[in-house]
């Protein structure tokens, strides 16, 4: 590749011929992910456990009608679930150059503590009580087992298929790198729990495995890259309605400030950020938590 195709963002960010999956990926942030890898040239599993939102994705065309989205029964939290999607794509494709471990959930909350006139804030004995009372161990396990535990689980299943899509083109060529993106939230960052106490503490416990799982990787000459996208306020089934989150953007409740572009994020932002992440426009990010909240976090530190 010259010098002069390098620069040029639409060949560097062309995935035609990449086979990626998105765990999760029939709604929300998953599905806005797909459609831009999709979009630029990728064939694209999407995981997940609902069939009925798996087969509604795989329906949409691309290009000239192409069908690039394929739905892909599969459990995150189950190793035989795991093993029977490698099996899958090996069958076809014999590599994965792009995993993006987007599924997740939001996880026990407790709502009154963020209403100030709740009654089980009159005491700390009565606020510590309803906590210990509100949510329960297993509540906390199985949350970080699928917020956590699901990325490092199906990446390594996927590592030789990871690695298979590493061969270089053409003699000559750079090496090539697999992707894996580890999907966060801007919330892991935030000190304003807002109820989401296991949510919150899982996003920031994957964040970190994200930077410990791309060192493993890296000191050990393995040619996959690990990074992080950590969105704000996107529409999804773990946020609410666009009309909610219009209300949000704006209003966003005592004690903070709304961001700066008054809105959540859109579609085409979530995805352009992937496509980057996923190509080799951005081989030379290793480890990195990339925060995509319109500066929220910025006024509200």
């Amino acid at each position: 590749m010259s010098s002069t195709s390098i620069l040029d963002f639409s060949a560097t960010t062309d995935l035609t011929g990449r086979v990626a999956l998105v765990t999760g990926g029939g709604t929300g942030i998953g599905l806005m992910i797909a459609k831009g890898l999709a979009s630029n040239g990728a064939t694209v599993y999407v995981g997940g456990r609902r069939v009925d939102l798996l087969d509604e994705a795989s329906k949409l065309r691309f290009g000239k009608n192409e069908k690039r989205i394929i739905a892909l029964q599969l459990d995150v939290t189950d190793k035989t679930s795991i093993l029977s999607a490698v099996n899958t794509i090996s069958n076809a494709h014999g590599k994965l150059n792009i995993l993006v471990n987007n599924a997740g959930h939001s996880g026990p909350r407790t709502a009154f503590t963020t209403n100030p006139d709740a009654p089980e804030r009159a005491s700390c004995a009565r606020y510590g009580q309803a906590q210990f009372d509100a949510q329960s161990f297993d509540d906390w396990g199985s949350h970080f087992a699928l917020n956590v535990g699901s990325a490092f689980f199906v990446t390594n299943a996927f590592l030789g298929l990871l690695e298979a899509s590493t061969k270089p083109t053409n003699p000559g060529d750079d090496k090539q790198w697999a992707s894996v993106i580890n999907i966060t939230s801007a919330i892991s960052s935030h000190t304003l729990s807002h109820g989401y106490f296991a949510y919150a503490s899982s996003k920031a416990a994957l964040g970190h495995l994200t930077k410990v799982m791309a060192e493993d990787l890296a000191s050990k000459g393995m040619p996959i890259r690990i990074n992080a996208i950590a969105p704000g306020v996107f529409p999804s089934e773990l946020t609410a309605p666009k009309e909610i989150l219009d209300k949000i953007a704006t209003q966003p409740g005592t004690g903070l400030r709304p961001g700066p572009m008054m809105r959540p994020g859109r579609e085409h932002e979530m995805a352009s950020l992937a496509v980057y992440m996923a190509s080799p426009a951005s081989n030379f990010m290793i480890g990195h938590e990339v925060v995509l909240d319109g500066g929220y976090a910025l006024v509200n530190p």
